[in-house]
């Protein structure tokens, strides 16, 4: 049985990803052959013997720039030309990464008689990479307004995200949907044994056995939580038709937390 969800990975230093894709979830999807992420040295498809991948602007300034000639070879050589599927580039000039574009990147990963989904991601160093490499590029994704040393860690977080929406990849099949931000909301606060630590008690709904009762005071949890920490994230959920008329009716009775979140007030739960 072919995996769910492929990804052909071109980097200047493959090997930073191995020990998080040999740890706990991911690797755990991998010996099941769910997930398979191929790594390529972009380094092997250079033509001097120094190896060389970047050089000095045109037009002068500060930085190196990843040059054309082995990033197009690389993923020509792998994924054909025009290249096979999506080419996505770790670019801080890109779409900011959100859970909507993970779901749409997975598309219909794991879906029966669907076909595997393969993405190539690709990784940039230095300064940047010259503009004509976007010219093999389909997608931009960023994962935040801050500087990184490179593609990696963000191609990593990609994975990590798309991986997760792989049935069969959780233990829990309805844990991705609970995570914070899959809903739309943040998540409900989290409670464990023992049920009293230094004189902090479980809310005791939460050993109340009564299932219903649970899940209602989870969602009004998050919905408390998003208000007070994320009012723009609530106000999306409103907006894109998440919240139920029960949702409303809570909010509805939060006038102080209301009135704090627009403020920029802040309380905790």
């Amino acid at each position: 049985m072919p995996p769910c969800l492929i990804f052909e990975v071109f980097s200047l230093f493959p090997e930073v990803f191995a020990p998080y894709l040999q740890t706990s979830i991911l690797q755990r999807a991998r010996q099941r052959e769910l997930l398979q992420v191929n790594l390529y040295n972009v380094r092997d498809w250079t033509t001097d013997r120094h190896h060389t991948t970047d050089d000095e602007p045109f037009g002068g300034g500060g930085g190196m720039v990843m040059k054309p000639e082995p990033i197009f070879a690389a993923i020509e050589a792998v994924l054909g030309s025009p290249p096979t599927c999506p080419v996505i580039l770790l670019d801080p000039q890109g779409r900011t990464f959100t859970q909507d574009i993970a779901r749409e990147l997975a598309g219909e990963v794991g879906v029966p008689d669907v076909e595997p989904r393969r993405l190539a991601l690709l990784c940039g160093r230095y300064e940047g990479i010259d503009e004509r490499v976007r010219r093999l590029v389909s997608e931009e994704i960023s994962i935040g307004d801050y500087v990184l040393t490179g593609g990696e860690l963000p191609a990593l977080v990609v994975i990590d995200a798309l991986a997760r929406l792989i049935p069969g990849v959780l233990g829990d099949p309805d844990g991705a949907e609970d995570d914070s931000h899959a809903s739309g909301l943040l998540e409900y606060p989290h409670y464990t044994r023992p049920a009293e630590f230094r004189g902090w008690r479980v809310p005791e709904i939460l050993v109340s056995g009564d299932h219903a009762k649970v899940a209602r005071w989870r969602r009004e949890q998050a919905l408390l939580r998003t208000l007070q920490r994320r009012p723009d994230l609530l106000e999306r959920a409103r907006l894109q038709g998440r919240l139920t008329a029960k949702d409303l009716k809570f909010l509805a009775s939060m006038p102080e937390e209301i009135e704090n979140s627009t403020a920029g007030g802040k309380h905790e739960t």
